[in-house]
């Protein structure tokens, strides 16, 4: 594990306490809840699918996909991440698999999924393109890879990154969409973006920055 990498670890393993705190991130409000689960029942193949949710944080995105029937698998790097994350899976009835890992190199060996998901995360990787090869490969013939991202207002207002040396990551801040699907076009058969900035039930209220899904097919 590299300096900067045992610093993001540390970050966001400080950060689960109060992760959920955040509308989009706990889902509290039936509103936001319902918002994300229509979203998701939209850009996501038919259930029952194997569904790898990369960088899955406390696991609101896949108790909704469990919810809606798909077989869920998430990895994220925070240890507390992910007790949080299998916890609220077992506290609603429901299984699912959660496992300690770099985003870059998911720990899920050979198997292979339905469903690629990742929600806010690119912005934090220091090779955001490799990661982007390496999860299609994780995904069976005609799979589907979805991003949830965006380009954030809020990034670099107060001067400091969140952990040292993040300034120098490639997609710090965020990325807008039409740069990610350039990089996402030359892996996938078919892409398409879905603007969500103006949904306002998805973040709890309005949003000044640029928020998408990106659905890329094989």
């Amino acid at each position: 594990m590299t300096d900067r990498t045992a610093l993001i670890t540390a970050y966001w393993d400080a950060a689960a306490a109060t992760f959920d705190d955040e509308p989009d991130h706990g889902m509290g409000d039936d509103n936001t809840r319902a918002a994300w689960a229509r979203l998701l029942g939209s850009v996501m193949p038919n259930s029952p699918a194997d569904v790898l949710d990369i960088g899955c944080g406390t696991g609101s995105v896949s108790l909704l996909l469990a919810q809606a029937g798909h077989r869920m698998t998430g990895v994220d790097l925070a240890p507390r991440m992910v007790e949080q994350a299998s916890a609220k899976l077992r506290s609603a009835g429901l299984e699912g698999r959660f496992l300690i890992g770099d985003a870059l190199r998911p720990p899920t060996g050979e198997q292979r999924f339905d469903a690629v998901l990742s929600r806010h995360l690119v912005w934090t990787l220091p090779d955001p393109e490799a990661a982007l090869r390496e999860w299609v490969t994780r995904l069976r013939p005609g799979g589907r890879l979805v991003l949830v991202e965006g380009r954030w207002r809020e990034a670099g207002q107060s001067g400091a990154p969140y952990v040292a040396g993040a300034e120098s990551l490639p997609w710090n801040g965020g990325i807008g969409a039409e740069d990610l699907a350039s990089a996402v076009r030359p892996l996938a058969a078919h892409v398409r973006i879905e603007q969500l900035s103006d949904n306002l039930d998805l973040w709890g209220g309005p949003v000044d920055d640029e928020r998408y899904a990106l659905i890329a097919d094989l």
